[in-house]
C-alpha cells in the first residue's frame, strides 16, 4: 500500500516542490498546512503515515510544538526540515524523536532517501509493538503478559496497579464502576475512597500523564488515543 504523506511548510514554493516530488515518487499526498492550528486539524482527519515538517513556522508555534502535541495521541513519524543550526533548537527537535532531518536547501534525491529511511525506521519501531495495546503518549500495554512499556522501556507496576490498568484496558475506554473495581482488585472487600484515590495516584505517576479519567462518584476509564 502506498504511504500517505502530509506536509507542514510555510514557504509555498518549498511546499509545492515537496508535493510534486512525493507524488512523482508514488506516495499519496494527503494535505498541507503552514501553521500549528491548521496542521493539527489536517493531520487529525487525513491519517498520514509520515509528516514532512519545517521546524520554524512564521507567525505560528514551531514544528517542534506540533510534534509534541501529536505525541500525546499519535505516533506518526516525522521528518524535520530546517535551515537553522541553533544547538538548543536542534536538541529540542531531537527530543521529539523524528525519523529524519533535511537541511535546506536539499535535493530531490535527498528527500527521496530520507523518506525511505524514515518509513523504514518507523516500520521497525512498530514491529516491536505488534503484540502491544497502544495507550497513547508512546505507552504500550502487553495484555497477555500484563506488562507496561514506555517506548522500549519496561515500567514496573505493583499487583493492584497492574489489576487496575488491565481492567481499564480490557474495558477499551468504557467507564468501569467502583463496585466492579472493588471486586476485581480488592476481591470484593469494601474499601475507602481514599484507598482508591491513592492507587490511582500511584498509577498515574508511573504513566506520567493523564491517561485515566475519573468519573466522580461512579468509576473511571482509560482515555484512549483518537483514531
Amino acid at each position: 500500500m502506498n504511504k500517505r504523506i502530509y506536509i507542514v511548510e510555510d514557504e509555498a514554493i518549498v511546499a509545492l516542490e515537496i508535493k510534486r516530488t512525493i507524488i512523482k515518487l508514488g506516495y499519496i499526498f494527503v494535505g498541507m498546512a503552514s501553521n500549528y492550528d491548521d496542521a493539527l486539524k489536517g493531520i487529525k482527519v487525513s491519517f498520514p503515515d509520515l509528516i514532512i515538517m519545517d521546524i520554524t513556522l512564521k507567525y505560528s508555534k514551531s514544528g517542534i510544538e506540533i510534534a509534541k502535541e501529536l505525541q500525546k495521541t499519535n505516533a506518526i513519524p516525522i521528518i524535520f526540515l530546517t535551515s537553522i543550526t541553533d544547538e538548543s533548537v536542534m536538541h529540542a527537535a531531537v527530543a521529539t524523536e523524528p525519523v529524519g532531518y533535511l537541511v535546506k536547501p536539499f535535493k530531490r534525491e535527498e528527500l527521496q532517501s530520507t523518506i525511505l529511511l524514515g518509513l523504514y525506521k518507523s516500520s521497525q519501531k512498530i514491529q516491536t509493538h505488534t503484540d502491544m495495546f497502544p495507550l497513547g503518549y508512546d505507552y504500550f500495554y502487553n495484555i497477555d503478559e500484563k506488562l507496561l512499556f514506555y517506548g522500549e522501556e519496561y515500567i514496573h507496576l505493583g499487583k493492584k496497579e497492574t489489576a487496575l490498568l488491565h481492567t481499564l484496558v480490557e474495558a477499551k475506554g468504557a467507564v468501569v464502576t467502583f463496585n466492579i473495581l472493588e471486586k476485581l482488585i480488592w476481591e470484593g472487600s469494601v474499601i475507602s475512597e481514599s484507598a482508591f484515590r491513592t492507587l490511582l495516584y500511584r498509577l498515574n505517576l508511573k504513566l506520567d500523564c493523564k491517561l485515566i479519567e475519573s468519573v466522580p462518584f461512579y468509576g473511571c476509564r482509560l482515555v484512549l488515543p483518537q483514531t
